[in-house]
């Protein structure tokens, strides 16, 4: 039986922050029934897989901020960040994935309200099935292609990511080359910077930095997790239930997440003391261009064969990097080719 989906618009950011990583201490979170047609699922029972979504939307911050920011423009109402975490069935290891918001996808067969008429699958770029039916939609796609279960979800907006980095006194991030975008007006020199919000959102939007597009995103919005993820450390916010409940419920927000605050604050304490190394970093394997006459546009088209081997080690639960591994990324990336999975000290300011 196919489920019903309701449209919804919540307001997501580009990228999710350092309390994002009170979830990967989770090891009973509850099913997913806070969306229709999702309701019932259980947990996993042995790794855990969360999806984090970010959109354009931008509707909640100031025409100041907006200008400032330079984060003005007409949003689409599209997911432009999604990233897939997996949390290995002891909470010893976390796996995240970058998918490319530009990746062909089939978008499953779904109706917009109950009683409305199907519309069947039919192409589109990944970050089009929020556009068209909200999280439930996204969280179908990506299990369609991944052919896994998405267990839990998250989304933030520009206010909420900005807040809270700035919550937490700013987040450090380090580039051995200067970072400018045209777009976004980042310019940041080589060496280290100390980013408040505005700057942050600038940071984890710049795609026209260099010619890796949204690759480079990827990599850079990585890199700010490991960051945002030690500055909460560094500072004891995971050992200060005051504290952390107010930067979880800033995070969280009003909008519906399946997740209450009490929750986030007790999974941050059992993932505080996860190192750096514990953690993996990789994106999608790209082979090429879709076809033209799917008429989508430019869209990357995930290699198949390396796609498939890379979700099913997160089905089985294993590590992306062989035991003592620790490769270096290469900044830029290549936006064809088989990416190599990094571990999140590599990616650490030092």
């Amino acid at each position: 039986m196919k489920r019903n989906l309701w449209p919804r618009r919540l307001a997501i950011p580009g990228i999710v922050l350092a309390a994002t990583g009170a979830l990967l201490g989770s090891s009973a979170l509850p099913s997913l029934s806070g969306l229709p047609g999702l309701a019932g699922r259980e947990h996993a029972p042995r790794g855990l897989n969360i999806l984090l979504m970010g959109t354009d939307e931008r509707d909640t911050l100031t025409a100041k901020q907006k200008q400032k920011f330079h984060a003005g423009g007409k949003p689409c109402g599209c997911s432009d960040v999604m990233m897939l975490i997996h949390v290995s069935a002891h909470r010893d290891r976390v796996s995240v994935i970058g998918m490319p918001r530009d990746s062909y996808a089939e978008i499953p067969p779904y109706r917009a309200k109950p009683g409305a008429r199907e519309r069947p699958p039919h192409p589109a770029k990944l970050n089009a099935a929020y556009q068209e039916g909200g999280p439930e939609l996204m969280i179908r796609t990506v299990e369609s292609m991944a052919k896994l279960n998405i267990d839990r979800f998250l989304q933030v907006d520009f206010r909420r990511f900005m807040n809270s980095v700035d919550e937490v006194g700013g987040v450090e991030v380090c580039t051995p080359r200067r970072l400018k975008d045209s777009a976004t007006r980042l310019d940041l020199k080589p060496g280290k910077h100390r980013l408040g919000g505005g700057q942050a959102l600038q940071y984890v939007r710049s795609r026209h930095v260099d010619g890796s597009a949204d690759l480079g995103r990827i990599q850079r919005q990585q890199r700010f997790l490991v960051q945002a993820w030690r500055e909460v450390r560094e500072r004891k916010l995971l050992t200060h239930p005051r504290r952390m409940t107010h930067l979880v419920e800033m995070l969280l927000g009003s909008k519906r997440q399946g997740f209450s605050a009490g929750e986030l604050v007790e999974l941050a304490a059992a993932l505080h003391r996860l190192p750096d190394s514990a953690t993996e970093f990789t994106t999608v394997p790209i082979a090429g261009f879709a076809p033209a006459r799917l008429g989508i546009g430019a869209a990357l088209a995930w290699d198949p064969k390396e796609a498939d081997t890379l979700f099913t080690n997160v089905r089985d639960d294993r590590p992306l990097l062989e035991r003592g591994a620790d490769p270096k990324p290469k900044d830029p990336p290549d936006i064809l080719g088989k990416p190599v999975p990094v571990r999140g000290s590599t990616y650490a300011c030092h």
